[in-house]
């Protein structure tokens, strides 16, 4: 199957974003262009909401106004794939090559509240 192929081809690059899931806490190791990548896209998000906050504001048309919340969902959903992304290819991938087969159902309650 591809998507076995998939799960068990990880560069080094992606080992060392690996997620740490230890007693002490969960912790994510993600790498500078990662953390760059999400950080840009979230203070995108940040700058469209206080855009929205402004058209409410000034009384813009409310279709105008939703047309803009659309367009920040949309965005909230491309960062929540990425992350997504590289939590399977490197997090996920490392639990399941460990023996820990929970970080299945972890995965697919983290899914399940994405795709609400």
């Amino acid at each position: 199957m591809s998507v076995e192929i998939d799960l068990l081809d990880t560069s080094m690059d992606q080992e060392q974003e690996c997620c740490s899931h230890e007693e002490t806490g969960r912790k994510s190791h993600h790498s500078d262009k990662v953390k760059s990548s999400l950080t840009n896209r979230l203070n995108r998000i940040e700058g469209q909401i206080r855009g929205i906050k402004g058209l409410i504001e000034k009384d813009t048309y409310c279709d105008d106004v939703l047309n803009q919340i659309a367009s920040v969902q949309s965005a909230l959903n491309g960062v929540g794939k990425l992350l997504l992304e590289h939590h399977m290819k490197s997090c996920v991938v490392e639990r399941i090559k460990e023996g820990d087969t929970e970080v299945i159902n972890e995965l697919m309650t983290t899914v399940n509240k994405l795709m609400k």
